[in-house]
Protein backbone atom coordinates (compact mmCIF):
# COMPACT_ATOMS: atom_id res chain seq x y z
CA UNK A 1 0.00 0.00 0.00
CA UNK A 2 1.48 3.74 -0.82
CA UNK A 3 0.48 6.47 1.04
CA UNK A 4 -2.05 7.83 -1.25
CA UNK A 5 -4.16 4.45 -1.19
CA UNK A 6 -3.61 4.73 2.74
CA UNK A 7 -4.92 8.42 2.78
CA UNK A 8 -8.07 7.03 0.81
CA UNK A 9 -8.52 4.25 2.80
CA UNK A 10 -8.36 6.62 6.32
CA UNK A 11 -11.35 8.87 4.31
CA UNK A 12 -13.25 6.19 4.44
CA UNK A 13 -13.46 5.20 8.06
CA UNK A 14 -15.91 5.84 10.48
CA UNK A 15 -15.88 8.16 12.98
CA UNK A 16 -15.68 5.47 15.39
CA UNK A 17 -12.69 3.66 13.27
CA UNK A 18 -11.04 7.42 12.41
CA UNK A 19 -10.83 7.97 16.56
CA UNK A 20 -9.59 4.56 17.02
CA UNK A 21 -7.40 4.53 14.49
CA UNK A 22 -5.66 7.98 15.54
CA UNK A 23 -5.37 7.09 19.32
CA UNK A 24 -3.41 3.99 17.92
CA UNK A 25 -1.32 6.25 15.49
CA UNK A 26 -0.23 8.76 18.22
CA UNK A 27 0.79 5.93 20.34
CA UNK A 28 2.67 4.74 17.20
CA UNK A 29 4.54 8.20 16.53
CA UNK A 30 5.64 8.37 20.37
CA UNK A 31 7.14 4.51 20.23
CA UNK A 32 9.02 5.61 17.46
CA UNK A 33 10.40 8.88 18.64
CA UNK A 34 10.92 7.21 21.92
CA UNK A 35 12.77 4.29 19.95
CA UNK A 36 15.25 7.02 18.33
CA UNK A 37 15.81 8.87 21.39
CA UNK A 38 17.13 5.53 22.97
CA UNK A 39 18.85 5.08 20.17
CA UNK A 40 20.51 8.98 19.75
CA UNK A 41 21.22 8.60 23.91
CA UNK A 42 23.38 5.10 23.28
CA UNK A 43 25.14 6.24 19.87
CA UNK A 44 26.46 9.89 22.19
CA UNK A 45 24.16 12.04 20.70
CA UNK A 46 22.97 13.65 22.94
CA UNK A 47 26.17 14.27 25.41
CA UNK A 48 26.95 17.35 24.34
CA UNK A 49 23.53 18.49 25.45
CA UNK A 50 23.81 17.04 28.73
CA UNK A 51 27.18 18.17 29.37
CA UNK A 52 25.65 21.68 28.60
CA UNK A 53 22.80 21.19 30.98
CA UNK A 54 25.12 20.17 33.96
CA UNK A 55 27.40 23.15 33.22
CA UNK A 56 24.35 25.24 33.45
CA UNK A 57 23.01 23.39 36.52
CA UNK A 58 26.50 24.25 38.53
CA UNK A 59 26.74 27.54 37.41
CA UNK A 60 23.73 28.42 38.97
CA UNK A 61 21.61 29.51 35.34
CA UNK A 62 18.68 27.03 36.11
CA UNK A 63 15.27 28.05 37.71
CA UNK A 64 13.38 25.08 39.61
CA UNK A 65 9.67 24.40 37.84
Amino acid sequence: MNVEQLEHAVQRLSSEELHSFSEWFEEFLADRWDAQIEQDIAAGKLDGAAAKADEDFEAGRCTPL
